[in-house]
């Protein structure tokens, strides 16, 4: 039985037999009546084919059971099936039966392949829109590199053009710097070509009236001479002070009275400066007031002049003043066989960046500082040997630089634990001990005469700003 059973099953009767009805299907309407009979007795033939090898089977099985075996199954179905075959109206029932529920099957399985046609296509179709966004993606990905590259690239142009406009304007400054050497320059040549003022006999420098002046030409440089000179006073802090504290550590071991001195004179210097520039500025307007006619102000002339001829400044005076200031100083002290006259150079030197400091619009000017205040972050650096918890200002090192009071260079305090009781007791015991008279070098410099010639009284600064 198995055996005839695996020869139907391996012969693919009933899918030849369906096949062949469906293409009977699909040419019936075209085919010609004989055409039609012949197809029907070939699929009747196949039937009965297969029929015949299933009641093989059918007797096998039934011979396998035994005489008793399958016998109520056969009287159910088979006898009553057996009986209705032969039946014309209940054959055509049968047949129409047969037929509607072939036709179901048939449609039930057109149905199942167009719909796995139709879900290959959308598949095919979604294959090909994520292909498609693939591409497009890529693309994207392509332009996205290209504008990081061409922003890169303006970034740098950018960056470009800031260096170039950076460098016009250092370029724009050094002009006008070079411009205001060339004028100086001029006008010592037009001084070397007038008579001398020594032959005046006149001791102050007032303005010659034969100088010409460009009006407003201070307001034009007044940038330029701004970070010129704000530059300079930081060479001073690290330079010339380093070297004036050097030096006075060869007389002086206590290393805050060092740097006690060297704040002094920095504010003594700014003192002194002030006060001859405001002298200065008086004999200026007295004289240019007498002649004066434009369209500039009086002010603005007298400050070009001022600009323009500097070299006429006494800085020995202001230096010869500072020393003297610093000697009736009460919060410092020296050896007695050596002067203040020491750190002339550095005095000098802070002199005439005050005074020029002063010509600027606004003026520069350094911090009001006193022992013992409390510290203030905005204005001031910790010295390294601080005590970093320490609310107040033991004492100064370098003054901070001010601008219409706003700190612009900060400078640098020593901040302790107990600082104010430590400054006044220091005070007090260094005016009792403080009795030493001035020396002879310092004598004899304070009194000299002050030379009638400018030129002679005070040279030029070395720095041009």
């Amino acid at each position: 039985m198995a055996d005839s059973l695996r020869r139907l099953v391996g012969a693919e009767s009933g899918r030849v037999l369906q096949e062949k009805l469906e293409s009977w299907y699909r040419d019936y309407e075209i085919n010609s009546c004989d055409q039609n009979l012949n197809r029907c007795c070939e699929i009747i033939e196949l039937n009965s084919g297969i029929q015949g090898q299933l009641f093989t089977i059918l007797n096998e099985t039934a011979q396998k059971g035994g005489h008793y075996a399958g016998v109520e199954t056969i009287k159910t179905r088979l006898l009553p099936w057996l009986g209705t075959c032969f039946s014309c109206a209940t054959s055509g029932r049968l047949f129409e039966t047969n037929l509607s529920l072939t036709q179901d099957s048939i449609e039930r399985e057109r149905q199942l392949r167009d719909l796995a046609s139709s879900q290959t296509l959308q598949l095919q179709e979604l294959q090909e829109e994520l292909t498609s966004t693939r591409l497009q993606l890529t693309h994207v990905e392509q332009d996205l590199k290209t504008s990081r590259a061409q922003e890169k690239d303006a970034l740098r142009k950018l960056d470009r053009l800031n260096d170039y406009e950076q460098q016009i304007q250092i370029l724009r400054d050094e002009i006008s710097i070079l411009d205001a050497q060339k004028s100086v320059l001029q006008s010592r040549l037009a001084r070397s070509r007038s008579p001398s003022p020594r032959r005046s006999g006149n001791r102050s420098p007032s303005p010659p009236c034969l100088r010409s002046c460009s009006p407003g030409r201070a307001r034009r440089t007044n940038a330029s001479r701004r970070a010129c000179l704000v530059a300079r006073f930081g060479d001073i802090y690290a330079q010339e002070r380093l070297d004036a504290e050097t030096l006075l550590r060869t007389y002086i071991s206590d290393m805050e009275m060092v740097q006690r001195i060297i704040f002094i004179a920095a504010v003594e210097s700014f003192h002194a400066a002030k006060m001859a520039y405001r002298q200065f500025k008086v004999r200026v307007r007295e004289t240019l007031s007498l002649g004066h006619s434009g369209p500039e102000s009086l002010e603005d002339t007298v400050l070009d002049y001022i600009v323009r001829h500097e070299d006429l400044y006494d800085v020995q005076a202001s230096v010869n003043e500072v020393i003297r200031s610093m000697n009736i100083n009460p919060k410092i002290s020296f050896p007695p066989e050596i002067d203040f006259i020491v750190i002339s150079t550095l005095i000098r030197e802070l002199c005439r960046v005050a005074f020029s400091m002063q010509t600027l619009i606004p003026p520069l000017d350094i911090a009001f500082g006193t022992d013992g205040e409390l510290f203030s972050e905005t204005k001031y650096h910790r010295s390294f040997d601080s005590d970093f918890t320490a609310a107040l200002v033991a004492y100064h090192v370098w003054p901070a630089l001010m601008e219409n009071d706003v700190v612009i260079v900060k400078g640098e305090a020593v901040t302790k634990r107990g600082a104010l009781w430590s400054c006044r007791s220091r005070s007090r015991s260094r005016s009792r001990s403080r009795s030493r008279s001035t020396s002879p070098l310092l004598s004899h410099r304070l009194s000299r005469s002050r030379s009638p010639s400018p030129m002679r009284s005070g040279s030029p600064s070395k720095w041009g700003c």
